[in-house]
């Protein structure tokens, strides 16, 4: 190489005013908005851009998808315009006119649009929703059977409207077919997070580490976190004070019962040494918890606190962390976000709806479809029906999404009521259409002759009215009908 160096000059461009173009670009589906009742998600702001963009020629549209088979498509365009045409939200208009279509013959996609398994779409009218589960269930066995092994295993998930209804279909499936069918209950891994029950564990004997039982319980959470050796708790925990603070006359502890009373005293001297707001988070350390252990932790360390935000005492703690253990209401942290284990292939996954949201699956079942659940009423609590016929929360819900939208003037207690009902009614049809559109090459649906008319006593059951779409469905398409004569039972 030489040192030829290029000759620098003061030349400059010159300087216009010109300036670029603003490119606005939102990407978005208007009609799998499913919080629209008073959140940032309200699809009114996203179809209010979308018609702007389209009176200016700039609306590009998405119209194709490669996941689902052209039946399963068919089935999401058909109910999307038939609830639009229905009426049935009222003023509130549940979708935006579109209509997906699948992707061409030569989309790069790895099978694009895939062959439907059975005849694609299913619907069933069992006669009540025990024989709703025992259809699934042989269902879900029998296209496991028959999908191929290795890359080719197949997923499968029961879409459900409330929790209680999963609870009932994961205690059922496992009644009937035991081993037969690997069932994952999303709700129960929510609801059995370790970490309340274990830091409650701890800090119960931290109180009182006098009581044998919770000397002993903190002792097995120790035990599991394999932080000591595996040993004889009873003995230990039966004479707490000799256990923690042993005399000269006491017989001498074993190597295994040194290390569990150093552990325990060192959890005791920082409940004396460290303020109180503080001991969640030292408790978590202390037991080794990994990240997302450590998050949930941490997440749970903040709703104590605002709890307990008017007594920050030791039993306030305690008794704000034993009921949420009690009522197993208590969302541990994800700290990978990974949704991975909600789609494994070759096993039933049991999720809400809302939950689905984002998700696949080969198969899908969607049962329960009844009219009082979707798309449901709005109900008066008795205890507030003095009132009136309506709801405070949800009229003044109502009245503030108007102001919001510049809706002037603002509803009166009725209209505002009336409203309310028909955004429920609209939100509930796109809760629907989200959970259709889950399915991949098969969407299983059913609406059962009885069901409870509350879900948390599923013995009670009633005649119940189907979902309005269903009968809409099976009048445009009547080969997807499946009598239950033709199926075991």
């Amino acid at each position: 190489m030489s040192n030829y160096q290029l000759p620098i000059t003061n030349y400059q461009l010159p300087i216009t005013n010109y300036q670029l173009p603003k490119i606005n670009v939102r990407v978005g589906d208007p009609n799998q908005a499913i919080n629209s009742t008073f959140t940032p998600a309200d699809p009114i702001y996203f179809r209010q851009f979308c018609s702007q963009c389209q009176t200016q020629g700039l609306l590009a549209t998405m119209d194709v998808a490669g996941r689902s088979s052209r039946i399963i498509i068919e089935a999401a365009n058909f109910v999307l315009d038939w609830v639009n045409r229905s009426k049935l939200a009222g003023t509130e208009q549940p979708f935006r006119h579109q209509i997906i279509h699948p992707v061409a013959p030569d989309d790069p996609q790895p099978d694009a649009n895939p062959q439907p398994e059975g005849r694609g779409l299913e619907i069933y009218t069992p006669r009540d929703i025990h024989q709703t589960v025992q259809l699934i269930g042989e269902r879900a066995i029998e296209l496991f059977a028959n999908a191929a092994s290795g890359e080719n295993r197949r997923s499968a998930a029961v879409l459900v409207r409330t929790n209680d209804q999963g609870r009932f279909v994961a205690q059922q499936l496992r009644q009937l077919y035991g081993n037969r069918l690997a069932i994952y209950e999303v709700a129960e891994s929510d609801r059995h997070s370790h970490v309340p029950a274990e830091i409650l564990s701890i800090l119960q004997f931290l109180d009182r580490p006098h009581s044998p039982d919770y000397l002993k319980s903190a002792l097995e959470v120790l035990v599991k976190r394999k932080l000591i050796d595996p040993q004889d708790l009873n003995a230990l925990a039966s004479l707490p004070e000799q256990f923690l603070y042993p005399g000269p006359l006491d017989p001498p502890q074993t190597e295994s019962v040194l290390k569990a009373r150093r552990f325990c005293c060192s959890l005791l001297r920082a409940r004396m040494e460290l303020p109180q707001y503080q001991l969640i988070s030292f408790v978590a350390l202390s037991l080794n918890y990994d990240q997302t252990e450590l998050a949930t932790a941490d997440k749970l360390a903040d709703r104590i606190s605002r709890a307990t935000s008017d007594n920050r005492s030791m039993s306030a703690t305690i008794n704000a962390l034993s009921e949420i253990v009690s009522s197993e209401k208590f969302e541990p942290v994800d700290a990978d976000g990974n949704e991975s284990q909600y789609t494994q292939s070759g096993r039933l996954t049991i999720i809400t709806m809302h939950k689905a949201k984002g998700l696949d699956w080969d198969y899908v079942f969607i049962p329960f479809l009844h009219a009082a659940m979707i798309p449901g009423n709005l109900r008066v609590p008795t205890p507030t029906q003095f009132l009136g016929d309506f709801t405070l929360a949800e009229v003044a819900r109502a009245q503030i999404r108007a102001s919001l939208h510049g809706q002037y003037p603002l509803p009166e207690v009725a209209q505002a009521w009336e409203q309310a009902g028909y955004l429920k009614t609209a939100e509930e049809f796109r809760l629907l259409y989200v959970a259709m559109t889950r399915a991949k090459r098969l969407l299983w649906m059913s609406a059962a002759q009885k069901a409870p008319f509350t879900w948390s006593k599923p013995d009670n059951l009633q005649d119940q009215a189907p979902c309005p779409v269903i009968p809409a469905l099976k009048s445009q398409f009547p080969r997807s009908v499946v009598y239950l004569s033709m199926t075991r039972s």
